[in-house]
């Protein structure tokens, strides 16, 4: 066995014993397992939300995108710190109402906000549907950095099986605070695997950043600035920006509820939501080994496979390894939250179990058949959602107007046109990316957003006309009223 294969293996293994040894002791309710409880704090918070800034394909996907599209990557920049500036009034918002109502998901918060379970559960459904390409997404981005870093091609599925084996383990035996302990790890690991990239890989084929810099001035001008025109000129940038603003400003990703919930107070997000986007900046340095890339590789090249090609041959094989792993971490820890997302969605507002016990089965086996269909179609169709996987963020990203009326002290919609807005999204959507008809730069999910807001806002006028404005005990949660059961 290689040095980077055993150092691979060993780490994955070392982050599914992290995620079992989480646990504190069996989970009495859906609530602790989910949410642990309501009671973490500030740290362990930010682990939590952090988790989801760096998933595989962010750690070698923008790589891939900066070595093809230069620096048009970096429209993945801006859009974290602005969303934060919202998140620091939002999410605390969504904390209060989640705890003085007792929400575990964001299904729980359409039910509650717009006092229809049918909505939560179409909320539900198509978050499910959404997340799963981007759960297959993860573990197939596991298999295929362990093959990248080895350079064997029989390694990934094995890899894949592996992970995901301790993926279901440790979220069933240490529910949230399982996914909590592994993200320490990751992010600590990626803090080093970053620092190590940012050093290495420049200084070894350029001698440092500042030459690296001059080259790309020299013989690779036309990356440097954003062209006007094209698949990533200017009209793509700011669009594609503005839809992934959107989605995280307004919480549209099911699996990132969780984390806020968990919070045990207002002023553990409002300070994450501070610091955050610091932590998001360290995004530019696998944009960093993308352009590295452009001057050091000759030759076709896949863009998923830059990064580690250029580790490979910058580092000894043990710091190979150790890059892999903080790879490997990227995909377990999101995969693990995604799973946990999906689970409690599936039990709370789509089964919409009642007994305490039951609603703890049903949990537990969406999280088994879950990662194992996407374990199945990572192995034997890898690319069969591949179509699917271009709406995940557009798709949920459909969410945003109807979270964005309902933060209020009464919601600015009914049910019926929150419903009728995110359905012309998702149809307009679906139409745009499989239609064959649409070949424009600007974002299809930001297209999408405008027909749902227009859609929206017709719907409620004509609800208005017929009904009239909703009264207060239409539109408002009040304390005497009887929050969520929490099971």
């Amino acid at each position: 066995m290689s040095t980077v294969l055993a150092v691979s293996l060993g780490g994955i293994l070392v982050i599914g014993l992290l995620g079992l040894l989480g646990r504190r002791g069996p989970a009495a309710s859906l609530e602790e397992w989910s949410v642990g409880g309501r009671n973490f704090g500030a740290l362990t918070t930010w682990f939590l939300q952090a988790g989801e800034i760096y998933t595989t394909f962010t750690f070698l996907g923008l790589a891939g995108l900066a070595y093809t599209s230069g620096v048009a990557v970096t429209y993945a920049l801006p859009y974290l710190p602005l969303a934060y500036v919202g998140l620091y009034v939002i999410s605390p918002i969504v904390w209060r109402i989640g705890r003085d109502r007792g929400h575990l998901t964001q299904g729980d918060f359409f039910t509650d906000r717009y006092r229809s379970p049918w909505l939560g559960g179409l909320t539900s459904v198509l978050g499910v549907l959404f997340l799963l390409p981007y759960l297959q997404l993860q573990i197939t981005g596991l298999g295929l950095v362990v093959e990248l870093a080895t350079g064997r091609d029989d390694i990934g599925t094995p890899a894949m099986v592996f992970a995901s084996v301790l993926i279901v383990a440790f979220v069933l035996w240490s529910g949230i605070r399982g996914v909590a302990r592994t993200a320490y790890f990751k992010d600590a690991l990626m803090l080093v695997a970053l620092l190590v990239l940012l050093l290495a890989v420049p200084a070894h084929f350029h001698g440092g950043l500042g030459n690296l810099g001059g080259e790309l001035l020299d013989k690779h001008r036309d990356f440097l600035s954003v062209p006007a025109g094209g698949p990533h000129g200017t009209v793509w940038y700011f669009t594609a920006m503005l839809t992934s603003l959107i989605s995280v400003l307004f919480m549209t990703m099911p699996q990132t509820w969780p984390a806020v919930l968990s919070a045990n107070s207002e002023q553990a997000l409002r300070r994450n939501s501070i610091w955050m986007p610091v932590y998001g900046a360290t995004q530019a340095i696998p944009m960093i080994v993308g352009l590295t890339a452009v001057t050091a590789l000759s030759g076709a090249v896949d863009g998923n496979g830059v990064l580690l090609s250029l580790v490979s041959q910058a580092l000894p094989d043990w710091l190979v390894g150790v890059v892999a792993v903080a790879a490997a971490a990227t995909a377990m820890v999101p995969a693990a939250a995604i799973v946990l997302g999906m689970s409690t969605l599936v039990t709370r507002n789509v089964l919409r179990v009642k007994q305490e016990r039951s609603g703890l089965w049903a949990n537990h086996a969406t999280v088994v058949v879950s990662v194992g269909l996407a374990l199945v179609l990572a192995v034997l169709r890898p690319g069969a959602l591949a179509d699917l996987l271009l709406l995940t963020y557009s798709g949920l990203a459909q969410m945003a107007p109807a979270t964005g009326c309902a933060l209020g002290r009464r919601p600015l919609l009914r049910a019926p046109a929150a419903a009728a807005g995110i359905v012309a999204g998702e149809a307009v959507l679906i139409w745009l990316t499989f239609g064959g008809h649409y070949h424009g730069a600007v974002s299809a999910g930001l297209i999408a957003l405008a027909a749902n807001v227009v859609i929206a806002a017709l719907a409620e006028t004509a609800l208005r006309v017929v009904r009239g404005r909703p009264d207060a005990a239409e539109a408002s949660v009040t304390p005497a009223e009887e929050p969520l059961p929490v099971r």
